[in-house]
């Protein structure tokens, strides 16, 4: 079974900068689409980047392009989200997806909280 763990989230002031970190655990083929997802306080969940497998496109929501970066390491099987920039409604709880093979899995989500 598939099993994912974010993790890098916590209170950071605008304009400063995160890590975030989605651990793979479980078999997975190499060829999954990772994305990071995100939802704020009484709104949807919004898509916010994604990668098709390694060195493959990303893609980013119009409020994060230029300041965020999605990538993989498939050494540490381990998605990673830099933020930089972050700005208070960057507020939510970021969550990791992978799709493979008609299969998917979530993560429970980490926090990321920006402000003054």
């Amino acid at each position: 079974q598939v099993q994912l763990v974010e993790s890098g989230g916590g209170l950071v002031q605008p304009g400063g900068s995160l890590r975030l970190s989605c651990v793979v655990s479980g078999f997975i083929p190499s060829n999954y689409i990772a994305k990071w997802y995100r939802q704020a306080p009484g709104k949807e969940r919004e898509l916010v980047a994604s990668l098709t497998r390694p060195g493959g496109s990303t893609n980013y929501a119009d409020s994060v392009k230029g300041r965020f970066t999605i990538s993989r390491d498939n050494a540490k099987n381990t998605v990673y989200l830099q933020m930089n920039n972050l700005k208070p409604e960057d507020t939510a709880v970021y969550y990791c997806n992978l799709n493979w093979d008609f299969s998917y899995a979530w993560g429970k989500g980490t926090r990321v909280t920006v402000s003054s």
